[in-house]
């Protein structure tokens, strides 16, 4: 279940390309201001949502016992500073891929490989719809194997798959084009579909929301954004895909790391309060 909230980046990634591709051409300057001003109406769904979602068991359970944090986020900095920051880093080998797959190809492709934007945006929706498939079968398979586990195969086949990503790429053959990045979808769902889980599992109920929230946002900044950026100047500077891969590689070996430092409570009660010496013993 908990794979579902993630399901939702392959729908906005696969809608969004769609909305470039009808919008776009009918001008290059405002063209894509279109489907961006259509957006206001997926927040005003998101939140409607939102406003009317119950709370989870766990956090009711929390409520009906009067054990809700007034400062949730001081004390969650207090008791899981290690969680935070391995969460964070647990997504660097995920994030850092994932912008690089679905923002930074699109420059590559289009200026130093000479392809059309449209055939790009076709090959990245074709990517997000495989994604639709394996980012909940990839969270299921982590109820049987346990996070971690999954987590560190994932990582570990970003290591490899960056490697394999470029070469590919760099043939200019439209079919290995098209093969290198739909392919990416489900090796990178390996890592994305146990995910928020994994980070949510990590914290107790009562200060969950804060820090699964941390630590997943933190690496918004430190992984995700930067991703596109880094890959520019890396090819600026070294005119070869290869220092991407090993970028590439560097972030994927880090989450390698984060995962298996994080503990697995994959096959534990939610209602378990963690930071309770007799939960964890």
């Amino acid at each position: 279940m908990g794979s579902w909230p993630q399901f939702g980046v392959p729908v906005g990634l696969v809608l969004g390309y769609l909305a470039l591709q009808i919008f776009e051409p009918l001008h290059p300057y405002w063209g894509w201001r279109i489907p961006f001003l259509l957006s206001i109406v997926m927040a005003a769904v998101g939140l409607y949502i939102r406003l009317g979602i119950l709370e989870t068991p766990v956090f009711a359970k929390v409520m009906k016992e009067n054990k809700v944090e007034r400062v949730p986020v001081k004390e969650v900095l207090v008791k899981n500073w290690r969680e935070i920051v391995l969460s964070a880093l647990l997504r660097t080998g995920q994030q850092a891929p994932f912008y690089i797959f679905t923002v930074f190809i699109l420059t590559y492709a289009t200026t130093a490989l000479g392809f059309e934007a449209s055939d790009v945006y076709t090959y990245v929706i074709v990517a997000g719809l495989v994604s639709l498939v394996t980012v909940p079968f990839w969270g299921y398979i982590s109820d049987l194997v346990g996070r971690r586990h999954l987590y560190i195969v994932g990582a570990a086949l970003m290591v490899v798959w960056s490697f394999v990503y470029w070469p590919l790429l760099d043939t200019r053959v439209p079919a290995l084009v098209f093969l290198a990045i739909v392919l990416a979808a489900p090796i990178h769902d390996i890592q994305y579909g146990p995910q928020a889980t994994f980070i949510a599992e990590s914290f107790t109920g009562r200060l969950r929301y804060s820090g699964a929230s941390l630590g997943y946002q933190l690496a918004s900044l430190t992984a995700g954004g930067p991703a596109p950026l880094i890959a520019v100047w890396l090819y600026a500077t070294y005119k070869s895909s290869f220092a991407i891969a090993v970028y590439m590689a560097i972030c994927a070996a880090i989450s390698v790391v984060a995962a298996w430092a994080l503990k697995d409570r994959s096959q534990q009660d939610y209602a378990i309060e963690y930071d309770d010496p007799k939960a964890t013993s």
